[in-house]
């Protein structure tokens, strides 16, 4: 069991957020009326000022028209966002219980998340519900950062005023892992919900939460 930590920061996407299904990135393409192989490497190479907040959505979708060799009139760029946020929309059933059992639990927790403002939006629309347990939720687009940097986790310890031995964080990418540990976090790689809960009630341990575990039936 490491030290006791005080916050638990998660990642969301591919950890309480399903990453994009096969049928959602086939869609998404169709709409971009592009070849897969060389939408995707345009989707992800201009990505970053993106969830940066540097760039809008509409601003987004024409610099990857533009890498493609062609344009994308208004009414595509809107429905390539919305195609977009559909992609990345599902949740993992099983990880909205396990955030909701930790915060009634006591368990102080923090979100990560490397999303652009369409996105944020929606979940802020839409999923209310959980993401009001979150006594932080640190959205690359509004603040300016995005892992794996260094800065974006260290200025998640400074909002919740914790030094980064005090947070345990959770992600499902190695890079993004390894980061975090080189800027002092305790970390869990994540595989799914039933291994994170055996990691939080690890991490937190019996005497915090009284007798209360997090592990899924």
């Amino acid at each position: 069991m490491i030290d006791v930590p005080d916050v638990i920061l998660f990642d969301l996407f591919g950890v309480i957020a399903r990453n994009q299904s096969p049928a959602a990135k086939r869609a998404l393409a169709a709409t971009a009326d592009a070849p897969a192989t060389a939408f995707w490497d345009a989707y992800w190479r201009l990505r970053a000022p993106y969830d940066l907040g540097q760039i809008t959505g509409a601003e987004y979708w024409r610099w990857v028209a533009t890498a493609l060799g062609t344009t994308f009139d208004e009414d595509r760029v809107t429905a390539l966002i919305a195609a977009d946020v559909a992609s990345w929309s599902a949740v993992d059933d099983d990880m909205v219980t396990l955030i909701e059992r930790a915060a009634a639990a006591g368990v102080r927790l923090a979100l990560l998340s490397n999303i652009p403002e369409e996105l944020a939006s929606h979940y802020e629309r839409h999923h209310a519900r959980w993401l009001r347990h979150f006594d932080l939720a640190a959205f690359s687009c509004r603040i300016g950062r995005a892992k794996p940097d260094a800065d974006a986790y260290l200025w998640c310890c400074r909002k919740l005023g914790l030094t980064p031995d005090r947070v345990l964080f959770i992600d499902d990418r190695a890079e993004n892992i390894h980061a975090a540990e080189r800027a002092g976090l305790h970390t869990h790689l994540f595989t799914g919900a039933a291994a994170t809960a055996q990691a939080i009630d690890a991490a937190t341990g019996p005497g915090r939460h009284g007798e209360t575990t997090f592990a899924t039936a």
